[in-house]
This record gives structure tokens, C-alpha cells and sequence, in this order.
């Protein structure tokens, strides 16, 4: 397979590497940024092959400029940043990696929940700042989990984790999907009712022309003024600039956000407020997870490549 060449845009696990230069000729691209995209479509023009991450953006512009690519691996779960369209129309395998990032992700979902309703970023600063005057009973009190509704928008493999979960927490489940799914000890109901009643709404849905701003005034109008929200999922779920309004006239108590709609900027607004706690998209930063993620879009180059069906081809 020594023939086949591979563009991959950002450094990766050096024992990953090292297994893919074993099978092929790697190109990589050793920026600390993203790569730009008139290098991209030069560097990809003689390559069978392109390992890249979720801030690349894969039009067709730049498959076009790679008459002999064969496979497309994404080493994350989410694919909105391809034209998966476009690369069926030239027979192109795209490919993701799902599943290696479901716990991990789940696990650090829990933690902005706990963080944000127990205000943790919140006295860090203040204590940071030298704001600090002491223990007092009435002091920076946060909100408890028990008995209270989790509301999970979207039930795939990372909203089912976070599920289950929550009976260690003492929190109820309800969730809103496209379909109603069977899942222990969870109710199934509309997203304005969910929207209405949970007190944690954490989201776990798709990039998707139905899912863009599907977190907008109009919805955020709807949550309980005490409820929390939760984003793991991709920024553009949610409208930046709806919920600092939101937040602003307290229609709701809180929000921890890991992604935002333009990234790496985060909304203007939200910077100065209090109540929302801002992550520079941790969800999956384990060193075991983003290995993994690696082997598996490498395992899915050299499995294209060698003629053989990908472990996780993109539906």
C-alpha cells in the first residue's frame, strides 16, 4: 500500500502516525492552527487519501482538486464540516469515529451540569480576584440535582450515556428525539414540553440544517426560569446571541457551553456574564479518547485504501 498518498491537516498521536506511514506516504501538516484552505486544496491534490478534524472544512472545492481521492476520515463524530453529498456523487468514503468518545464526552457532560448549578467557575474567579470574604450560610448558593428533571435533547449514543448516569444523581430523565426510543426509567415527550418542565436541558443532537439555532429566543423563552443549559453538541445548535439575552434578562438560571457557533470566538455577550460557564470544547479531551479517535480514522484510511469496506462509514 507504500503507493498511496495521505494529507493529514494536524498533528496526531506519534504511534498513530508511525502506523499509517507503515502503510502509506503521509503529508502532514504541522500548523498549529487550522490549515488554510488554499493550502489544503494544494497539498490534497495528488492524495488518495485525507485524515482531518472537524475545523476543516471539506467542500466540494477541495475534493475537486484531488481527482484520485478515495476516502475522507474524520476523526470526530460529527461530519457537518463535509459535503458528504458531494463526496457520494464522486465516490468518496467518508468516515467518522463514533462510539471511542461516548463516555468520555458523557462523563464531562456531568461535570459542566455539577459545575454550573453548584457555580463553580463562578467562585473560582471571585476567590481568584481576591473577592473572598469568608464562609457565610447564604453564600454563592448553588442549585441541588436531586429530584429534579434532566432533560436530554437527542438520544444517540452520548445522550443515552448521559442517561444513564443520572440515577446516581437522583435526577429524573425525559428526552425529545426524532423517534421515541426504549430507555429505562425515562419519559419520552415534545421538546416544548421538555423545553417547559426540565430543570437541566443538556443537548445532544446532530449539526443539521433542522438543528441550527433550533436553541433559539422563541425556545429559550420557553425553559423554566431555575433551569440550566447544557451544550456538548455543536455550537450552532444554539443562537449566541438569544441566549446572552436570555441570560441577561434572567429567563433562565444558567448555562456551561464546550462549543460555540464560530469557533474559536465566543459571542461578545456571553463574556462577561456570570452565569454561563465557557469550555474551550473539552467534551472529548481525554488523552485515551483522542488516541483512539485517531486509530479509528487511521483504521478507516488504511481499510479504504486496502480495499476493504471502513469500520465507520458516515451513513
Amino acid at each position: 500500500m507504500t503507493q498511496f498518498s495521505v494529507l493529514v491537516t494536524r498533528k496526531l498521536p506519534s504511534s498513530v502516525l508511525d502506523r499509517l506511514r507503515a502503510a502509506a506516504t503521509v503529508d502532514l501538516y504541522a500548523g498549529d492552527a487550522a490549515i488554510a484552505p488554499q493550502e489544503l486544496r494544494a497539498r490534497i491534490a495528488d492524495k488518495d487519501a485525507l485524515v482531518c478534524l472537524l475545523t476543516d472544512a471539506i467542500d466540494a472545492g477541495v475534493m475537486d482538486a484531488a481527482p484520485s481521492l478515495k476516502v475522507i476520515a474524520n476523526v470526530a463524530v460529527g461530519y457537518n464540516n463535509i459535503d458528504v453529498a458531494h463526496a457520494r456523487a464522486r465516490g468518496i468514503v467518508v468516515t467518522n469515529t463514533p462510539d471511542v468518545l461516548t463516555e468520555s464526552v458523557a462523563d464531562f457532560t456531568w461535570a459542566l451540569i455539577l459545575a454550573i448549578t453548584r457555580r463553580l467557575s463562578e467562585g473560582e474567579r471571585l476567590l481568584r480576584r481576591g473577592a473572598w470574604k469568608g464562609w457565610a450560610l447564604d453564600f454563592m448558593l448553588g442549585t441541588e440535582l436531586k429530584g429534579k428533571r434532566l432533560g436530554l435533547v437527542g438520544l444517540g449514543r452520548i445522550g443515552r450515556a448521559v442517561a444513564a448516569r443520572a440515577p446516581a444523581f437522583g435526577m429524573r430523565v425525559a428526552y425529545t428525539s426524532r423517534r421515541e426510543a426504549t430507555i429505562a426509567n425515562a419519559e419520552f415527550m415534545s421538546f416544548d414540553r421538555l423545553l417547559n418542565t426540565s430543570d437541566v436541558v443538556s443537548l445532544h443532537v446532530p449539526l443539521t440544517e433542522e438543528t441550527r439555532h433550533l436553541v433559539d429566543k422563541k425556545a429559550l423563552a420557553r425553559m423554566k426560569r431555575s433551569a440550566y443549559l447544557i451544550n456538548t453538541a455543536r455550537g450552532p445548535v444554539v443562537d449566541e446571541a438569544a441566549l446572552a439575552w436570555a441570560l441577561q434578562q434572567h429567563l433562565l438560571a444558567g448555562a456551561a457551553l464546550d462549543v460555540y457557533e464560530n469557533e474559536p470566538a465566543v459571542h461578545p455577550d456571553l463574556l462577561g456574564l456570570e452565569n454561563v460557564l465557557l469550555v474551550p470544547h473539552l467534551g472529548s479531551g481525554t488523552t485515551e479518547t483522542r488516541t483512539a479517535m485517531a486509530d479509528l480514522a487511521i483504521d478507516n484510511v488504511i481499510a479504504v485504501l486496502g480495499g476493504r469496506a471502513p469500520l465507520t462509514p458516515v451513513p
